[in-house]
């Protein structure tokens, strides 16, 4: 296992310098010039927007350009943000722990009700049941994330006040201990249940088409005929193999998770990456963007790795040569 770990590390490393080659030039070739996004109506010649260009090294050849930023990136530099100055590492930690925050709530609800909606439809496959539970994942799979926002927010906001309508905390107010935690956890609901539905839908619908082929196993009519419960045989014998296509997209998403879901993150004014995001391409920061997907890709790549890793532990039939 672990040798097979270390080769797969070493595969990592063309693919990462090949992402992030890919991400500086499509950063870079965006329409929009930084400068003139901040100093727009201030520059009063085309010499001054020079110096200014020179200034943040946007009169550089692009090539020179990535080349500079690779030997910060070796030093652990990912830059500095050109519409505030800070550094880049920095800012991107500051928001990490809301988008972490929110995205593994998400996944819990996800991964939890997916796979029960899912072996409970795989246990009584073309029954109604099973017709009403892919419906409904069907119908959370298809409704926009902006929409069925909007929609929490009409409902359970405005017209029924239940919860608050944008960001971490509550404005002035200075909780500490629980209250901090309770205020946190009610404004993170509504975007956490936006979030999760988009992913339930999918975890539901891939468990139950996975587990109906394992139930057919001749393993699982064995357990059947010791006289074990359905219950025991479905979620202890036939989930266990089930679960190898719901590890592969939960890598791939875990991956992902760390730039957050920047729709929702917007809608609901979240200060986590996706929101971070959204206002750095808004402003034209090149620095911060790169750092963000630089991250992600990071995270991307690491995750595919410990999916493999996890195939084996999932299903003791496969053994990694």
């Amino acid at each position: 296992m672990l040798k097979y770990a270390l080769g797969r590390l070493v595969e990592l490393i063309p693919v990462f310098f090949l992402c992030l080659l890919l991400i500086f030039l499509i950063v870079h070739a965006a329409p929009g010039d930084p400068v003139l996004y901040l100093y727009g109506q201030h520059i009063s010649s085309g010499e001054e927007l020079q110096r200014l260009r020179a200034q943040y090294g946007l009169d550089q050849p692009l090539l020179a350009r990535f080349l500079v930023y690779l030997g910060s990136l070796a030093r652990g530099d990912l830059g500095r943000s050109i519409s505030t100055g800070h550094p880049v590492g920095q800012v991107i930690a500051r928001h990490l722990p809301p988008t972490l925050l929110l995205m593994l709530t998400a996944l819990v609800l996800a991964v939890g009700g997916g796979v029960l909606l899912g072996a409970v439809a795989a246990r009584r496959p073309n029954t109604v049941t099973d017709s009403a539970l892919m419906l409904l994942t069907l119908i959370g799979y298809s409704i926009p994330t902006f929409l069925l926002g909007l929609l929490l927010i009409l409902i359970l906001s405005v017209h029924v006040p239940l919860f608050p309508t944008f960001g971490m905390t509550t404005l002035g107010q200075d909780y500490t201990g629980m209250r901090r935690a309770i205020d946190v956890i009610h404004h993170l609901t509504l975007p956490a249940i936006v979030v999760a539905v988009w992913y339930l839908a999918i975890y539901a619908r891939i468990t139950r088409v996975s587990l109906i082929g394992v139930l057919r196993e001749p393993y699982v009519a064995s357990a059947r005929a010791k006289g074990l419960s359905e219950w025991t045989v479905t979620f202890h014998h036939a989930l266990r193999n089930a679960m190898l296509p719901l590890v592969t997209n939960l890598g791939l998403q875990l991956g992902s998770m760390v730039t957050g879901a920047i729709v929702t993150e917007t809608l609901f004014a979240w200060p986590g990456i996706g929101y971070l995001s959204y206002t750095a391409l808004l402003q034209r920061d090149y620095p911060m963007l790169v750092g963000i997907f630089v991250i992600s890709s990071v995270c991307v790549l690491v995750a595919n790795l410990l999916t493999d890793l996890a195939y084996a532990m999932c299903d003791p039939r496969i053994r990694l040569r």
